[in-house]
């Protein structure tokens, strides 16, 4: 759709919601980023994975990858709390390696592959380079941890510091230290972190309609 009709279809649809709604989206809208995206491989607790969106949404970070090998996602609504309605969830289910497929896709469009790991004993999520061009963080289970197609794949690994016995955090902890971490240092640097206007239209489009049940 060109920008102009996406201009005319959401202006439309605006008048239909109330300006304290429709500021509300705009706001949001200001502060999402595809700089950063979530992938979360074999996560077999619904709870974690849920919380883990719903992060992703207070952060600002559009889109979240599902990688399904062993184990289906299922929504944890009391966990979630209507996130999904906000974030774009893409989900890898229906090839032989839907790792791999996943990664395919991301480098395809432009992103590093980022493996967080315990074992990443020299590289620390506060020396990750954030400017350096797009990025995915990849989380894995907290049994397996991530899988070796994504170990071998990845542009870089990047553990968080710890001070105790325990190797590691539950997963939602740790991508909320992640996501926390990245999208701070994001918004004070000079990256293009800011989603288009195109994109900020599209994403509206989308949202005014699932509001308004169209």
């Amino acid at each position: 759709m060109h920008l102009q009709q996406l201009r005319n279809e959401v202006n439309e649809l605006s008048s239909c919601i109330t300006e304290e709604r429709n500021r509300r989206f705009d706001d949001v809208l200001q502060q999402r980023t595809r700089y950063v995206t979530i992938a979360l491989e074999d996560i077999f607790q619904p709870q974690n994975a849920s919380a883990v969106l719903r992060t992703c949404d207070c952060f600002g970070i559009m889109d979240v990858h599902i990688i399904e090998n062993r184990n289906t996602y299922r929504i944890n609504p009391d966990v979630a709390l209507g996130s999904y309605q906000w974030v774009d969830m893409h989900r890898y289910n229906s090839e032989e390696n839907n790792t791999r497929a996943c990664i395919e896709h991301l480098k395809k469009n432009n992103y590093r592959i980022i493996a967080t790991t315990p074992h990443a004993k020299e590289n620390s999520l506060v020396d990750f380079d954030v400017n350096a061009g797009p990025f995915a963080l990849f989380f894995g289970t907290e049994k397996r941890g991530l899988s070796e197609e994504v170990l071998s794949h990845a542009d870089d690994m990047i553990r968080i510091p710890m001070y105790g016995f325990t190797e590691s955090f539950n997963i939602s902890v740790s991508a909320a230290l992640c996501m926390f971490q990245v999208t701070q240092r994001l918004r004070l640097s000079n990256s293009r972190w800011q989603l288009s206007e195109k994109e900020r239209l599209e994403i509206k489009l989308e949202w005014l309609k699932n509001h308004l049940h169209y």
